[in-house]
């Protein structure tokens, strides 16, 4: 049984707990918060992060205007052209290395606006 929002959703079922008010599926299988781009200034920003690495090199790209599965495929074809491995973590890409230069240059030719940050 669920209990119901006084907006008439379900707010809380006993099978699978809380539940999205948006696309009434579970939290944990909510797929409303993939399908938003995140909000930015609309350029991307290529850095260079060592802190908490035990001094390994990794390059962040932040600001990136896509979501979900176009995001994710960036970063594997961005991991892919550096011949490096990475991650993806809360919509950043981390690229094993410093790959500052092939980044920008391979992010703007797919048309982004960038810029690198940091030092």
């Amino acid at each position: 049984m669920g209990k119901k929002s006084a907006s008439g959703g379900l707010v809380y079922s006993t099978e699978f707990g809380q539940t999205c008010p948006g696309c009434r599926q579970p939290i944990n299988d909510c797929t409303c918060k993939e399908d938003a781009a995140p909000e930015g200034d609309g350029i991307v920003r290529v850095s260079r992060e060592s802190k908490g690495r035990g001094g390994k090199v990794v390059t962040i790209v932040t600001g990136i205007p896509l979501a979900g599965a176009e995001l994710k495929t960036l970063a594997k074809e961005l991991k892919k052209k550096c011949g490096v491995g990475g991650a993806l973590k809360d919509g950043i890409i981390e690229i094993q290395g410093d790959q500052r230069d092939l980044l920008v240059s391979e992010l703007s030719k797919r048309g982004f606006t960038v810029k690198k940050a940091g030092g």
